[in-house]
Order: C-alpha cells, then structure tokens, then sequence
C-alpha cells in the first residue's frame, strides 16, 4: 500500500511526490485536491485505489496550506484504511 498526496490520477508518476505535487495542483488553479491510497504494482502511482479523501482548496490557500491540508488528510486516511482492513472490512489483496 501506499499514499498518494492528490486523488490519483491526477498529478502522479515520476517527480510526483512531496512538494512538487502541491505546486502542480496550485499552478492548475484546481478547487479540490486529497489523498489516495493504493496499492502498490509495477508503475509510478499506479496501482487499484483503495481510499480516497478529498481536500478543498479555497482562493486564500498556499502550496504551503495545500501541504499541509493534504498531509493531515493522508495521515487520518491512511490510519482509517489500516483500521478496515484490521477490522475485516476491506480484504486485500483487491
């Protein structure tokens, strides 16, 4: 498994990680932008998704605030996805 700082597909493969993700969502001017988690195969950023939570960018936003957001959003996403699979509620592999 793995967790994608924006809603795969968008902003994924090579050099799509970190910072460089949150800057490519501000300079598209989008208005919602998250976290994926999915599992992990061959490619960059590929792979089924398993969870998604959604993050919205208002006008005020930074790429700084965007980190930010984000990162809160993948951390409480990733817990919750570990919890269903603990909890039997989501099997893997999909």
């Amino acid at each position: 498994m793995n967790v994608h700082p924006a809603l795969l597909p968008k902003f994924s493969g090579k050099g799509m990680y970190g910072r460089s993700v949150h800057q490519a969502v501000f300079d598209a001017g989008e208005t919602i932008t998250g976290a994926t988690v999915h599992l992990v195969d061959g490619e960059y950023d590929h792979g089924r998704v398993i969870a998604r939570k959604s993050v919205e960018i208002t006008p005020v936003d930074t790429v700084e605030t965007i980190e930010r957001n984000v990162m809160q959003a993948e951390c409480a996403l990733f817990v919750e996805t570990v919890s269903h699979i603990a909890a039997e509620d989501l099997s893997l592999p999909l």
